[in-house]
């Protein structure tokens, strides 16, 4: 049996002398000087025998490093090596996966360059193997700079009771200074480079370069091991197969910026190159981890599109089409063909393995959220045009049996069914983790056509690190008073949070799977501060969430 084994806080503190803790951020204009070690240290993709280590090293030639794992801060007891090449053509990124590693175990990790400098020690983590009593994650999505500080990063490297980092997108924008955040909202001291919006490959690194010099997005990567895939703007926003709602013509071929997003993804982040990825948590849990935008994604209906032409009396009839018509077309995709076959399959050898939760961990809100009525007057009389006529638009939706978001799995919702086809017909536990809508949700995941209204899983959906959310559109209106409208418009939607910044810790014991969502106290300023939290939570074999 396979024990659960908590980090040892005497040796958390002793990585914190080892400059684990404290790191400093260097300014924007280092970034483009660094040399050596010039970015920290990094691991992803663990197994119960492996993990894959990362780091940059700069110089004015290709340059081996050994890396090297022990058990201990002071590498008295060295467990493996291996050599990975920092290349100038990856951005002088170098990454290796060590195997033959002891399972379930806490270790430590660094580079040695070939002069003899070391890279700062991190701290990564194999998964258990067999029996696995409880495993927590620390889940993050949405972390724009412009906004503010990342102190979820900080908060949850520094609690001591997470195994494994999440990301599931957004891990940096792509837009230039001013656009989002505009310039008289962005945080004083938070600039990134490029200053323009990320086209080019060169601009991608940059920009990967910049956020990798926050402090506390290098303590999280060198405290704990992450699994991460991209969403939209880790190259454009609302992106899909064949192109993004932010890329214009005159910004060239989509293909060409696309390919340049990721490999600048692939080059920065302790990340493999398999477009999707499982993990195998002891006999406790299957991760599964999907690509939702690059690979297969059917372009995104807009609601803009679907009225034009229609005069003012015939907008309910236009949207009343589309949802009988197009809206069901089976053939729209987020995962494509080979990817929902390789999900389904997962699920199924998960459950006939005695694995006890199927967890997918992907990128938007699979729930249903239609607007309430009450959103109309909800928006301040000098909101932007915008502003309003997506809200406007919201409601019209409704009123018509409409969601409010179609580039959320809303706007696929055959693809949906199919998703909870797969989970029903295995007999899953599923838990599903999303991020993007920059706010807190919970959901019972209800299948169209389900006779007797039973939940085929449920739905922890993280807020944003830094990200504006809902409240940035309802301001003067009790963030209450928004969750329960939202809540009574939605009869699946079992809690919410749209005021808040942080990130979830998700855990799983042998029968309960638990969601809490950490709120930070601010991230305007530097600040591990916490103002509370919520939680909710699913007994196994239920499907079904209560309050936790």
């Amino acid at each position: 049996m396979t024990e659960f084994l908590p980090i040892n806080r005497r040796l958390l503190l002793q990585t914190g002398a080892l400059g684990l803790v404290g790191l400093s951020t260097p300014g924007a204009a280092q970034l483009t000087r660094a040399r050596g070690f010039s970015h920290g240290v990094a691991s992803g993709e663990p197994t119960a025998n492996s993990v894959l280590l990362w780091t940059r090293y700069v110089a004015d030639s290709d340059t081996l490093l050994r890396a090297e794992l022990a058990e201990d801060v002071g590498f008295t007891k060295t467990l493996a090596g291996a050599e990975a090449t920092a290349r100038g053509a990856n951005d002088h990124t170098a990454k290796v996966t060590v195997t033959g590693l002891p399972d379930n175990r806490w270790l430590y990790y660094r580079f040695v360059a070939p002069d003899g400098s070391m890279s700062p020690v991190g701290r990564t983590r194999t998964l258990p193997l067999g029996q696995c009593d409880r495993f927590a994650l620390a889940v993050f999505s949405c972390a724009n700079m412009g906004f503010g500080y990342f102190n979820a990063y900080r908060h949850a490297a520094e609690r001591g009771d997470i195994d494994l980092a999440v990301h599931l997108g957004d891990y940096f924008y792509e837009y230039g200074y001013g656009t989002y955040p505009a310039a008289k909202q962005w945080v004083t001291g938070r600039d990134v480079q490029p200053t323009h919006e990320t086209v080019a490959l060169a601009d991608y690194r940059l920009r990967f370069a910049s956020y990798r010099a926050d402090a506390d997005l290098r303590r999280l990567h060198q405290l704990l091991p992450m699994i991460a895939q991209w969403d939209d703007h880790e190259s454009a926003n609302d992106t899909w197969q064949g192109g993004a709602q932010n890329h214009q013509p005159d910004e060239g071929d989509w293909q060409v910026r696309k390919a340049a997003a990721i490999k600048a993804y692939l080059e920065w982040m302790p990340v493999s190159d398999a477009p999707w990825r499982s993990y195998q948590v002891g006999d406790l849990a299957t991760i599964q981890l999907p690509e939702t935008r690059l690979t297969a994604r059917s372009k995104q209906f807009e609601y803009s599109e679907i009225i034009a032409g229609a005069g003012t009396g015939d907008i309910g009839a236009a949207l009343r089409a589309f949802r009988d018509g197009a809206y069901q077309d089976p053939s729209r995709t987020m995962l494509g063909s080979e990817q929902e076959a390789w999900l389904a399959r997962g699920m199924s050898d998960s459950v006939r393995n005695g694995t006890r939760w199927q967890v997918l961990a992907q990128q938007v809100i699979m729930g249903s959220t239609k607007s309430p009525a009450e959103s109309l007057q909800w928006l301040p009389a000098n909101a932007p045009d915008y502003a309003k006529q997506r809200v406007q638009l919201g409601a019209l939706a409704a009123q018509n049996g409409l969601p409010f978001n179609l580039d959320n799995w809303d706007g696929y919702p055959a693809a949906r069914e199919r998703i909870y086809t797969f989970a029903q017909a295995a007999d899953a536990n599923l838990v599903v983790l999303s991020g993007d809508s920059h706010n807190g949700w919970a959901f019972d995941l209800v299948a169209k056509d389900s006779k007797d209204g039973k939940p085929v899983g449920v739905e922890f959906a993280g807020h944003s690190v830094s990200s504006a959310g809902i409240e940035s559109s309802t301001r003067g209106v009790p963030p209450k008073d928004v969750a329960a409208a939202l809540r009574r418009a939605n009869p699946h939607l079992k809690w919410c949070n749209t005021e808040n910044r942080g990130y979830m810790k998700v855990s799983f014991t042998r029968d309960i799977a638990a969601s809490e969502w950490v709120f930070m106290d601010t991230v305007l300023d530097r600040s591990a501060a916490v103002k509370g939290s919520e939680s909710m939570m699913v007994k196994r074999g239920t499907n079904r969430l209560v309050a936790g």
